[in-house]
């Protein structure tokens, strides 16, 4: 202001140069009121913001409070009703108990969203009422038809098979397994792991008849599958593979006198079929592999005997 007056002072004498000076100061002035009016706008624009969080904030806590109030109600006045609580789990959690209705009794307490607890729907009591007999008496369930699992567990469940071993050899990774090719009347021979190593030489293990069961479920033995058992009397210190009688051919069916019925498809393990038959199963005073004293029988052919061992174990 000072300059503009020492200017104005110089050049009192010369009108033209006055006005173009009172021009300059006008337009610093306008420049630095918008600049003023900028400023403001922005200061009231903040002051505006804060003021609406405070208020928005406010208006939250009001809110949380009201809900926990309506909650507060509703637990109570379920409290009278009787119902029990039942703790609910909260977004935080946390655990809140809600009273969960055993069965309607009126209309629901109004309450906010987040407070209302919905009650299931009453169940139509008719729909559980057994049908009665003549003369008051409840009628009786008849109980389901047992499947073939669930059938009475004898010898017939085994599917034995007659089946000749036409080669075998070491387990390329367990020194105490054969792994031998046995037809059974299939279209293909079945491979049968066993760990007879111990106790037949692998040349009286070629092309001989044995005893297969056949139904077992096939499983992994040191990475190959074992698709059948070859049936042997047993003993601590001895093992000798069951023969079946001259004149067996491999597919040939074995039979139990008193013991009808077809075998299983294949054995639930889960079922333990053939770990409840096998302690019934042994060679008795003649060498006869026998069940509960019925002979391993091939119809028409003989039976199947252990070539030594009498009064022995077969598994």
């Amino acid at each position: 202001m000072f300059l503009a007056r020492s200017l104005f002072k110089m050049s009192s004498h010369n009108p033209l140069l006055r006005l173009e000076q009172r021009a300059a100061e006008a337009d610093q002035i306008i420049e630095y009121l918008k600049q003023q009016v900028l400023l403001l706008k922005e200061k009231a624009s903040v002051q505006a913001s804060v003021r609406e969080e405070k208020k928005l904030m406010v208006e939250n806590a009001k809110l949380k409070n009201d809900i926990e109030e309506l909650k507060k109600q509703l637990l109570e006045k379920e409290k009278k009703r009787g119902v029990p609580s039942v703790a609910m789990p909260l977004g935080d959690n946390s655990v809140e108990c809600i009273s969960k209705p055993s069965a309607p009794s009126g209309p629901a307490p109004s309450a906010s969203p987040a407070a209302a607890v919905q009650s299931p729907p009453p169940k139509d009591e008719s729909k559980k009422k057994k049908p009665e007999k003549k003369g008051g008496e409840k009628a009786e369930k008849k109980p389901a038809a047992p499947s073939q699992e669930d059938a009475k567990v004898d010898v017939s469940r085994l599917d034995l098979r007659v089946g000749r071993i036409i080669t075998a050899e070491k387990h390329p990774d367990a020194d105490s397994l054969y792994v031998e090719q046995v037809d059974v009347g299939e279209a293909s021979p079945r491979t049968v792991v066993s760990g007879l190593v111990k106790h037949i030489p692998l040349d009286q293990m070629q092309n001989r008849m044995a005893v297969l069961l056949c139904n077992l479920k096939p499983a992994k033995m040191r990475g190959v599958v074992s698709q059948a058992m070859v049936m042997c009397a047993s003993s601590p210190d001895k093992v000798e593979i069951l023969d079946p009688p001259s004149g067996s051919v491999p597919g040939d069916r074995l039979t139990f006198q008193g013991f009808p019925g077809e075998p299983d498809k294949e054995l639930n393990p889960k079922k333990k079929v053939w770990e409840q038959i096998q302690p019934d199963l042994r060679t008795d005073g003649q060498f006869v592999a026998t069940y509960k004293g019925s002979a391993f029988e091939v119809a028409g052919k003989g039976v199947c005997k252990a070539q030594t061992m009498s009064n022995s174990g077969i598994k």
